[in-house]
């Protein structure tokens, strides 16, 4: 993806929400726990989208902060998971103060971000002993029909240098990972809106989308099960890495205490002050003001 085109791309998804919501994997709960741990803590999500980690996150009691560049997006997260603290922030400018989460999440989202501006933001909110914690499902390109939709739909998601950032960022100790599978049921309805979540896809010309969406549909008519449909195998691999203490941004000292003006009584003396008459014999002059 050429950096030409990746601010586009990145912006594509609001228009296909709906579609997005609909023909995306979820995650594995499990892999919401690994990632942002069973105990409850403030959770700040970044590129939150629908809300596909989202909702595993509230119901594992954690406080959760779902952020995401894209309004239209958040509109789709507000009704997958109602009542949660949603705001429309990248990660290159977060709107929290500094040392105010445990945790930093990212869905599928990381490698759109500028890292360069993104992590030094993302370790200026994290506190001290939070981590940041990243996951991507990954479809398993072993089975052969699986390649071949894979081919279709396009490899975007299945890079292997999506952590780079992170592990190249001295800024984090090393990389923690763990894999956990999972399957998604495709029919002929949702396999379309698969397509259309894709950022190649969506942001071609009209005749172009049409054509790529009747590949899709030839593709499953070929390799589907009717109303039955198919299970569509992934692996969503976690990651996840510890704030360094010297990394963290420093706590802002408190502002300074208002002077209080000293009231005196009538009776009360009025000290003397002296001062210099600047000559060789310093005399002191005396100021009975």
């Amino acid at each position: 993806m050429s950096d030409h085109s990746r601010p586009d791309r990145a912006r594509s998804f609001g228009a296909v929400a709906s579609a997005y919501d609909r023909g995306r994997p979820a995650y594995p709960r499990e892999a919401a726990a690994w990632l942002a741990g069973e105990r409850p803590v403030s959770v700040l999500e970044l590129g939150a989208g629908t809300g596909k980690l989202t909702g595993h996150l509230v119901a594992l009691g954690h406080d959760v902060h779902a952020t995401d560049p894209d309004p239209a997006m958040l509109d789709q997260l507000a009704r997958s998971v109602p009542g949660v603290r949603a705001a429309a922030a990248a990660a290159e400018e977060l709107p929290l103060p500094d040392r105010s989460v445990d945790v930093v999440v990212s869905a599928q989202a990381y490698h759109w971000f500028d890292h360069e501006r993104a992590l030094p933001e993302i370790t200026r909110v994290l506190r001290p002993g939070g981590h940041l914690a990243l996951v991507w499902n990954f479809a398993d390109l072993r089975i052969p029909w699986v390649r071949r939709l894979a081919r279709i739909l396009g490899d975007e998601d299945q890079r292997e240098d999506l952590i780079e950032p992170l592990t190249a960022s001295a800024a984090f100790a090393p990389v923690d990972e763990e894999t956990f599978k999972h399957w998604q049921r495709v029919d002929r309805d949702t396999v379309q809106d698969l397509a259309l979540s894709r950022s190649a896809i969506a942001t071609l010309a009209e005749e172009e989308r049409a054509a790529k969406l009747a590949e899709v549909l030839a593709f499953y008519d070929d390799y589907g099960r009717g109303m039955d449909g198919m299970q569509l195998p992934y692996t969503a691999r976690c990651y996840r890495a510890r704030v360094r203490d010297e990394a963290l941004a420093p706590p802002r000292p408190p502002e300074p205490a208002a002077a209080t003006p000293t009231v005196r009584g009538l009776d009360e003396p009025t000290p003397m002050e002296t001062t210099s008459d600047g000559t060789d014999t310093d005399m002191l002059l005396i100021d009975f003001r």
